[in-house]
């Protein structure tokens, strides 16, 4: 199933789309079929300037991040907080010999913070290896050193290191950090990702306080075209991706609803 996620989004990726269908129209225009080349080349450029001028992927990021709300302030106690891998790139670590972060970097960086905020809470980072070429690179490794670099106790944080994707962040954290009943723990992620992530807590047998962090909307859909197709493209992509994961999640029983909510 692993294997079957990456590899089917890979092709689920709307820019892999657009260039196969420019690709493919290119080559019939050659061939006793450009008509259907023409086509298929008017297609593409349809989509493309939709994709720049629709806010399509702005709308459905804010209806994944608006489904849990932004917390401004946490009432103690909490027993422990937990974050997501996602955040860290560790290629590039391993090349430059310093921590490397990607788009979601407030997950790491809001993680130090609560820890700081709270210095009697138990702390995890969980996140293995999500490539299909390098599963030996950790995303652990990166962390330990970033968390070190910004002042925080490494040893402090509890690392796992098995999972490769969501689902087993959670079932793998919880059979790591074995919380007890009536335990209060963050959940720190993106506020996009949240709701799979809850889902897939949940259905792993406990149900964290959601935190959520690395807000790409202002919460509202506003109509004004920016012509931007890197930028359309990068919001519908992201979208599609978590949309699709909560459809697989629920099919796959590592949910236990379509879209989750708070409590």
């Amino acid at each position: 199933m692993f294997v079957f996620s990456k590899t089917g989004l890979f092709f689920a990726d709307p820019g892999v789309w657009l260039l196969a269908l420019l690709g493919l129209g290119a080559v019939l225009l050659w061939t006793r079929w450009r008509r259907g080349g023409r086509a298929i080349l008017s297609a593409a450029i349809l989509f493309a300037v939709a994709i720049s001028t629709l806010p399509v992927g702005e709308a459905m990021l804010t209806a994944l991040e608006g489904r849990f709300p932004a917390i401004r302030a946490v009432a103690a106690p909490v027993d422990g907080i937990i974050v997501l891998g996602g955040a860290v790139q560790q290629d590039i670590t391993s090349a430059r010999g310093q921590p490397a972060l990607n788009g979601h970097a407030e997950r790491m960086t809001e993680f130090v913070a609560l820890a700081r905020r709270f210095p009697a809470a138990r702390l995890a980072f969980t996140g293995g290896s999500a490539s299909l070429f390098d599963p030996d690179m950790k995303e652990t490794v990166v962390a330990r050193l970033f968390f070190a670099q910004m002042g925080l106790d490494a040893d402090r944080v509890v690392y796992e290191s098995r999972s490769r994707n969501t689902y087993e962040n959670a079932v793998f954290t919880r059979r790591l950090l074995r919380p007890g009943p009536g335990e209060r723990w963050l959940l720190v992620t993106s506020a996009a990702h949240m709701p799979r992530a809850i889902g897939a807590f949940r259905k792993a047998g406990w149900d964290p306080v959601a935190y959520p962090v690395d807000y790409v909307t202002r919460g509202r859909v506003e109509i004004a075209p920016s012509f931007n197709l890197r930028a359309g493209l990068n919001s519908f992509s992201a979208a599609l991706h978590e949309w699709l994961g909560l459809i697989a999640y629920r099919l796959l029983g590592r949910s236990d609803t379509l879209f989750p909510a708070p409590g």
